[in-house]
């Protein structure tokens, strides 16, 4: 157990010091002489589902008119399973407007972001979400963050059944203390010291983050074993009878640091009722909390305590606790990792249909007016929002009768047209937010991915290859926001205009990928892409995908 607290990382002193994570926020936002908040704060804004960011394409600018760098704030909304009413949409989008860039992003963890928030309009940005029942609690931070689940309409009603259990399992895994509704909502809230009493974070919280996901087999849409925890549903007679309990997963690394490294999940075992499901979460979740490394944040993930202590050992300390046993993992499959675009009937005879958002960015051009459809679509009230960890957005459960209307909005502001038209590369891309506002980014992702994908588009037409699924993900650092170990080809980014790319994941998920040129820019980038596909269609075996003919044939792992 790792109790050294002579040996605890700064981040460890400021949560353990920050009051049920309130800091010195209400004195930061208090201060009007900057757009920053103090330092520790910055830390503790996090658990608030908050980030302090800048806009990098400004510093220079800035800087030479001796001015601060101009701050701003994301905020993400925490929503399990990824679910908006009509009315919630509306709120969203004037909380968008009034208050950020006025883009909505839609993220790999299968819910919204808002850039752009200066620090007075952060208040009122989060009221404006307490008014429409939302809130951003652990959206990010040291906790679990939020819970994902299968999101594709076809897999009712066993996907209803996930969403529930996502729900629960975010509720069961909220931190206890009220910080959030002294700061945000009411300042004149008196708080029961003994009611924030925390038995699973208790006031150090978790090493570092934790993702928790929810699969129904066949479709392997949320990319569950890149989670601390993945659950399998195990389907027998058209029902989930249990799932398969997996943990260990996580994609970040860090540059020239052989200690850290990308890792998918490791099945523990399968479990056949909802409690034990629930108790093996919060126990697997209990036993990071107190093994942990709590020195070096660079290897405190759970999959380096898993690979510290031994799978083994890890489910011997998580049985233990629970009370019961893991069974052996039942057999399941994956056919697919992707979203189904388009209209799809489900097994009530509700309609969804899938949009494709291109890297999740929901904004206006003069081309292509997006966020309006989409908005003309809420207003209607004939249609529930829900959001995949592709990026995507279903608009769901739509009547039989209300269909048409749905559909005429749709051609309206042509989303329906550029959803069709849009290549099979281009629907199966992910890039993470990267420049112009992560501080961590060394390169571009979903500002500079799209145009890459243009460039590669007439490549694979050259090869016959333009409607082939294969997967392409993009980040602009290693830290792997945007999953990009876990596809086909990867890119990582290493410095402006650079990256390194990575071939041989598998199209399901089920493979890292690995690295095979290092720091190459994009003319590199097309010729090396043109020969490997040319190569590709000469060798590959019948049915075999690029990945597996990379990892097979390119890579000769086997």
């Amino acid at each position: 157990m790792n109790n050294n607290k002579e040996n605890l990382s700064p981040v460890e002193k400021i949560k353990t010091g920050s009051n049920g994570l309130r800091g010195t926020l209400k004195e930061s936002l208090a201060d009007n002489f900057t757009g920053a908040i103090r330092e520790d704060d910055q830390t503790v804004i996090k658990f608030h589902g908050m980030y302090q960011q800048d806009d990098r394409d400004r510093r220079e600018e800035r800087v030479a008119k001796k001015l601060e760098w101009l701050y701003s704030y994301m905020i993400r909304l925490r929503l399990p399973g990824g679910f908006l009413t009509p009315e919630q949409w509306i709120g969203l989008n004037e909380t968008a407007e009034d208050h950020s860039t006025g883009t909505i992003k839609v993220t790999t963890r299968q819910t919204i972001q808002l850039h752009g928030i200066l620090k007075s309009h952060l208040r009122p940005t989060i009221q404006s979400f307490n008014l429409q029942h939302l809130d951003s609690i652990a959206a990010c931070g040291d906790v679990n963050r939020n819970v994902t689940c299968t999101a594709n309409p076809s897999e009712s009603p066993l996907q209803q059944e996930a969403y529930e259990l996502a729900g629960k399992i975010s509720e069961m895994c909220l931190p206890k203390t009220k910080a959030y509704y002294d700061i945000w909502i009411d300042d004149e809230l008196l708080v029961d010291r003994k009611a924030e009493e925390d038995p699973l974070y208790q006031d150090r919280y978790l090493p570092r983050k934790l993702k928790i996901g929810i699969a129904v087999p066949p479709n392997n849409d949320v990319d569950v074993f890149i989670n601390d925890i993945a659950l399998i549903a195990i389907i027998e007679n058209d029902k989930i009878v249990g799932y398969n309990i997996a943990a260990g997963g996580g994609l970040g690394a860090t540059h020239g640091n052989e200690a850290t490294y990308a890792r998918l999940a490791s099945i523990l075992g399968f479990v056949d009722t909802e409690e034990k499901v629930l108790k093996a979460v919060y126990e697997i979740i209990t036993v990071q909390r107190d093994f942990g490394n709590r020195s070096d944040r660079k290897l405190s993930r759970l999959k380096y305590t898993i690979d510290k202590l031994g799978i083994g050992e890890y489910r011997a300390e998580v049985e233990k606790r629970t009370g019961f046993s893991f069974e052996p993992a039942r057999e399941f499959k994956f056919t697919q990792r992707k979203d189904r675009y388009g209209w799809i009937q489900n097994h009530e005879g509700k309609w969804f249909y899938t949009v494709f958002v291109e890297h999740g960015r929901i904004l206006n051009t003069a081309e292509y007016p997006l966020k309006s459809g989409l908005l003309k679509i809420a207003q209607t009230g004939k249609a529930n929002f829900r959001f995949t960890c592709n990026q995507n957005l279903i608009l769901a459960d739509i009547d039989e009768k209300d269909k048409a209307e749905i559909e005429a909005i749709l051609k309206e502001h042509r989303i329906s047209e550029n959803t069709d038209g849009a290549s099979a590369l281009r629907k199966n891309s992910v890039a993470c937010v990267a420049l112009n506002t992560c501080s961590l980014a060394l390169a571009e992702a979903q500002r500079y991915l799209p145009s890459l994908v243009t460039k590669i588009e007439p490549i694979l037409e050259k090869y016959g290859l333009l409607e082939e699924d294969i997967t392409i993900r993009m980040t602009g650092c290693p830290n792997g926001c945007g999953r990009s170990p876990n596809a086909e080809i990867g890119f990582v980014g290493t410095a402006y205009g650079k990256y390194n790319l990575h071939i041989g994941g598998d199209r399901l998920g089920m493979r890292l990928n690995t690295k095979f040129k290092e720091n190459i820019g994009e003319e590199e980038i097309l010729t090396t892409l043109d020969e490997l596909f040319g190569i590709y269609v000469q060798k590959r075996l019948a049915e075999e995908t690029f990945g597996d003919f990379s990892y097979r044939y390119l890579l000769n792992l086997n």
